[in-house]
Parts: C-alpha cells; structure tokens; sequence
C-alpha cells in the first residue's frame, strides 16, 4: 500500500476498548446514584440494546437524546429493575461524565500509532458524541497522534454516509485514492468508506468471515502487514 499517505482510524471498538471502559463506568455511576442492580446481569443485556440502538443512530431513526435515554430504559425493562425516568436522565447524564475517565485502550493501539506516525498522515473518523470523544482522546494520550479528528456532529451525518467520508477527506486536504480507512464496524467503517473509493482495513476482532478482497486484521498489530 506505497500509494497511501493518508490512515483514518475509527476510535470506538479500534482503539479505544469501549466495552471495558464502558463496564467501569456503569459500576461507578450506580454506586453514585446508589442502584443496587446486578451489574453483570445489567452489562450482558445492555452491550446487545446499546448495539440495537446505535444501529437506529446511525440511520438517523433515534436522536442522540433518544439513543441516551432509551439504552438505559430498555435495559432497566429487561431486568425488569424499576427506575424513575428522572433517575435514567441523571444516569446518562453521570454516564457521559464518567466514561472518558476510564481509558482502556486495545492491546497494541500505541505500538502501532508509534509505528504509523512517522510514515502517514493520521486521522480519526467517529460515530461519537463530540464532547466525549474528544475528552476520550486527550485521557488516554492519543490526541497527540491525530492531525485531523472529524465526528459526525461536526459532519452532520453518520457513517456509513458517504458526506461523512468526504468530509474528512476534505478536512485532512486528502485524496481518496491515498487514503485508508480501519475500522471495526463492517457497515459504518469498511462499507462506508470503500463506498466512495477508500482502501479499507477491517479490525475483524472477533474473526467474523469477510470477503477474501477485503483487508482484514485480528489485532492491531498486524496492521503493519499492510501499511
């Protein structure tokens, strides 16, 4: 991939382990708020309803408002746990405070951006809320890698939109045909971007099965296989 001069980054599930950083802060808000739920039994349903929801985010059939409230109310059902509509905003609101606190990222994540900082121009591409991502990038020490950060806030649309895409293209002063984009969401990121011509590089940490002409990694570190 010699033609590259141009890596854009997905950070949610790439870099930054959400599901453990995630988990952390649900235990820290509940004891804040005093629920007394079953935390594991809590965290198994609310990783599939958090899912659901950020599907519909993504094809803008939930506001940000909606996708707050309604993960943690669906979860709360599920459990069947009672808590006060007032209650689940005060969560959210704790949730979003709480959650750049805690900066677990995945194995290898600076090993490889140490690798790739002096060879390309980094970027990172979110789904996520602007005022979390970017505290998330400044906790955990990887702003520093990234020249451009572009959230779909910022865009105004969310990938897999291809203006999202081309946005950050324009943003980053790059070409599609020397840019690539890795990522760990089959339609957001790899779909998305090779839509509108990116080369693509999926983050298939859970070895799914993928089209043989797609670029595909287990971990972080073989990215340097590639690139």
């Amino acid at each position: 991939m010699k033609y590259i001069k141009h890596v854009f980054f997905d950070l949610d599930h790439t870099l930054w382990d959400f599901e453990a950083n995630s988990d952390v802060a649900f235990e820290t808000i509940f004891k804040m708020h005093n629920v007394t739920v079953d935390i594991h039994k809590f965290l198994k349903n609310y990783r599939i309803i958090n899912n659901k929801y950020w599907k519909l985010y993504r094809e803008d059939k939930v506001t940000k408002a909606e996708l707050s409230f309604g993960r943690l109310n669906d979860t709360f059902k599920t459990i069947k746990y009672t808590v006060t509509p007032s209650l689940i905003h005060n969560l959210s609101k704790s949730y979003i405070d709480v959650l750049p606190n805690n900066n677990k990222l995945f194995e290898g994540a600076i090993e490889i951006l140490d690798y790739l900082k002096p060879k390309y121009e980094l970027h990172i591409i979110t789904n996520g809320f602007n005022e979390v991502q970017y505290k998330k990038l400044a906790n955990s020490g990887l702003s520093g890698y990234f020249d451009k950060v572009i959230t779909s806030e910022e865009a105004g649309v969310k990938k897999p939109n291809p203006i999202i895409f081309n946005y950050a293209l324009k943003k980053a002063n790059a070409k599609v045909q020397e840019s690539v984009m890795i990522g760990d969401n089959w339609e957001a990121d790899i779909m998305g971007a090779k839509e509108i011509g990116f080369d693509v590089i999926f983050c298939n940490f859970n070895n799914s099965l993928v089209s043989q002409n797609i670029k595909s990694v287990t971990n972080l570190l073989a990215i340097k296989q590639y690139l």
